[in-house]
């Protein structure tokens, strides 16, 4: 029997909350996880989500996808300028849970997990991007800064091309339910905001949440 594909939202250093998705969920070797990136920054235990993102990839499939914020981690952490504006999008929190004052700073274990997440993660019938799509355009065509930094709230994307049904995160649901367009999904349901964090099995529909605190919600 084939194994559950379950996509994770924005998790943004929320240690607490994915430990209890992963709890809940309980992944099993047959099964595909695919966070949707954003693994870093505004919550207060980065070190600890991505050691258990890590530990997480010996347990089943993970296809882990590279977020905006984790770009511009790793950007820094290569010498690129943008630090001050990094620090006010929740970069000071991610420094304050290091222990340290540059991203330079951080364990290679953790540089080495963000550099190895892909742009985007395909299926028979979903594809997975962080922040948005072109409709018209093949996945592997697509601009890597769409895919990363573009938001769906003013100007939703309609259905790709392909076929397929497009599961997003990146732009917050601030009612903390999933935003179902049909041919679109998006499960960034704000944990750092006070609303969840989701996990979806995209071929059956059911949902788990777990606030900031790793409380769960009504199971779906």
């Amino acid at each position: 029997m084939p194994g559950r594909i379950i996509a994770i939202g924005d998790i943004h250093g929320y240690a607490e909350a994915l430990a209890a998705l992963i709890d809940a969920v309980g992944p099993e070797p047959g099964d595909t996880v695919v966070p949707l990136g954003d693994y870093v920054d505004r919550g207060p235990d980065t070190p600890r989500v991505l050691d258990d993102l890590i530990a997480l990839a010996q347990r089943c499939r993970l296809v882990p996808l590279l977020g905006n914020h984790d770009e511009m981690l790793l950007d820094l952490h290569h010498g690129e300028p943008g630090l001050e504006d990094w620090l006010g999008w929740g970069g000071e929190e991610t420094l304050a849970a290091y222990g340290c004052s540059h991203p330079r700073e951080i364990p290679e274990r953790h540089i080495e997990f963000l550099e190895g997440c892909v742009t985007y993660h395909e299926t028979d019938r979903h594809f997975f991007v962080h922040g948005s799509y072109d409709p018209d355009l093949p996945l592997d065509c697509q601009d890597p800064e769409v895919l990363r930094w573009a938001s769906i709230r003013s100007d939703p994307p309609g259905p790709h091309c392909s076929g397929k049904i497009a599961i997003v995160g990146h732009t917050v649901q601030r009612d903390g339910k999933i935003l179902d367009l049909g041919h679109m999904k998006c499960i960034d349901t704000g944990c750092y905001r006070g609303g969840w964090l989701t996990a979806l099995e995209v071929q059956t529909g059911q949902v788990w949440q777990s606030d900031a605190e790793g409380r769960m919600g009504d199971k779906k």
